[in-house]
């Protein structure tokens, strides 16, 4: 059963708390449960969503064959880049929490249609995220099962039980699905800890001077190679999209967003640099290989660490898959109640306190892309690739207004300082070249189809939000 939300009351609500008049503190719950969520439940939410333990094993492959050497750096830029936007995104949440997170927090700032796009935007990233980790385990799904059994199974019947159980545990209970994400990638990214070490030492003290001299990396290289590890960062700020039912939010969320970026900053650069040094012995390429940990595996001396980080990583897109339906459930929910969907979305479950249809809607969002691309014959990489890089727009573009935006909000509140300010240019100007990054050179195939269909889409959505508001405000003309 879901309880519905009076009408007048949240077109009001739209009138105030959408466009900046005042916060909303940790009051407002939208009917979700609240203070349910103890810190290491938060900080699994944005974990989760970025799904750490699947960088070692297909990131970084990825950004080697762009930045070679110049792979750990990447990630050293990448996390520095991440740590500028952590810290405005804590600033807002250190005044406010709500459902909406960066939504929100532009919207009290940024002139309606700008936040329209924040929203809009960050819908977007997330449902793409989902879309990308579906891909990604029916991938490693059927490289298991091939392994194990010889054969394996329809790419598009792995998609739907990946999305239709984490739907189910989301309608369930936020706290079930938060306790799970946080034991799955503890497990995982522990087995990949254990990895480096081994690696580290069987080499001993002895330094990769080729890495660290930075050998044979071009500035292009680098900079692709940077965009590329922005993209194991996205989602880091996902915990701010449970709002008040984190315990004591203002305090909770904003440790999450910052302790989230500096440990899988920390786990990355780490992990990049184990990895080109692992493989160097080998002589093998780490842009060219199918089964990276495996290979480190032998490398370590545990060639069945290999295989259960394997597991690992099929079990870390499932919670990262549950974790970004969590995630868009809640930005939906709060957009509803801010006029930018339709009014039924806005209801949550009278017993579970979770949005329900919010999550239906979000699912099968997520789950219709990659059913499709299935049936085309795609693979679970081009999925994954394909779709996290269409994700990624929503994120960067997102995450660059919410920078911009702080200085005006911090000054209204009185809270501006020098510091702020600088820190809020910066996040915002890397989000910028991030962009700039993405869009050029334009990149070849599908992937330079991306940005039109991510322009598309904030078309069509612009233009809803101008139509849907001049019919709000003359029905509310005529009561």
């Amino acid at each position: 059963m879901e309880k519905a939300v009076d009408v007048r009351a949240a077109c009001a609500d739209r009138g105030s708390a959408e466009f900046g008049a005042t916060d909303s503190g940790a009051a407002a719950d939208y009917g979700l449960r609240k203070g349910v969520l103890s810190q290491m439940e938060t900080l699994a939410q944005s974990v989760s969503t970025m799904a750490p333990t699947t960088t070692p094993v297909a990131t970084i492959p990825l950004v080697c064959a762009l930045a070679g050497n110049g792979t750990w750096l990447a990630y050293v830029l990448a996390t520095g880049a991440v740590l500028l936007v952590g810290v405005c995104i804590a600033r807002y949440a250190g005044y406010s929490a709500s459902p909406g997170s960066l939504y929100k927090y532009a919207a009290m700032t940024l002139p309606p249609w700008l936040s329209a796009v924040a929203a809009w935007s960050l819908l977007l990233a997330y449902i793409a995220t989902g879309s990308s980790v579906i891909g990604g385990f029916y991938h490693y799904a059927n490289l298991l099962l091939r392994d194990a059994t010889g054969h394996g199974v329809s790419a598009a019947l792995l998609a739907i039980a990946v999305t239709a159980v984490p739907m189910a545990i989301a309608w369930r209970d936020v706290k079930i699905s938060a306790r799970l994400m946080l034991w799955i990638e503890a497990l995982s990214v522990t087995l990949i800890v254990i990895l480096v070490v081994l690696v580290l030492v069987r080499f001993g003290r002895h330094w990769d001077w080729n890495q660290l001299h930075l050998n044979g990396v071009t500035g292009s290289g680098l900079r692709l190679g940077l965009v590329l590890a922005l993209f194991s960062f996205v989602g880091f700020e996902s915990a701010t999209t449970l709002g008040s039912e984190a315990r004591n939010p203002l305090k909770t969320i904003p440790r999450a967003v910052i302790q989230s970026a500096i440990l899988s900053g920390v786990i990355f650069i780490i992990c990049a640099y184990a990895e080109v040094l692992g493989f160097r012995s080998t002589g093998q390429e780490l842009g060219a290989s199918q089964a990276p940990m495996r290979v480190l595996a032998g490398v370590g001396g545990a060639p069945i660490l290999g295989l259960l980080i394997d597991i690992g990583a099929l079990v870390s897109l499932f919670a990262g898959t549950l974790a970004c339906i969590t995630a868009a459930a809640r930005v939906l929910l709060l957009m509803s109640h801010k006029g930018l969907t339709h009014g039924a979305l806005r209801s949550t479950h009278a017993r579970h306190e979770t949005p329900g249809r919010a999550i239906l809607v979000t699912g099968i969002a997520a789950l219709t892309p990659v059913l499709v691309l299935a049936l085309r014959g795609a693979s679970g990489l081009d999925v994954y690739g394909w779709l996290g890089s269409l994700a990624t727009y929503g994120f960067i573009v997102t995450y660059g207004l919410a920078s911009f935006a702080l200085p005006r909000y911090l000054r209204e509140r009185g809270g501006l300082t020098s510091a702020a300010e600088i820190v809020s240019w910066l996040a915002g100007g890397a989000m910028l070249l991030a962009l700039v990054g993405n869009l050029y050179p334009i990149p070849e195939g599908p992937y330079g189809k991306l940005p039109y269909v991510y322009v598309g889409y904030l078309v069509a959505a612009l233009v809803w939000f101008f139509v849907s508001g001049r019919t709000k405000e003359s029905a509310l003309v005529k009561e």
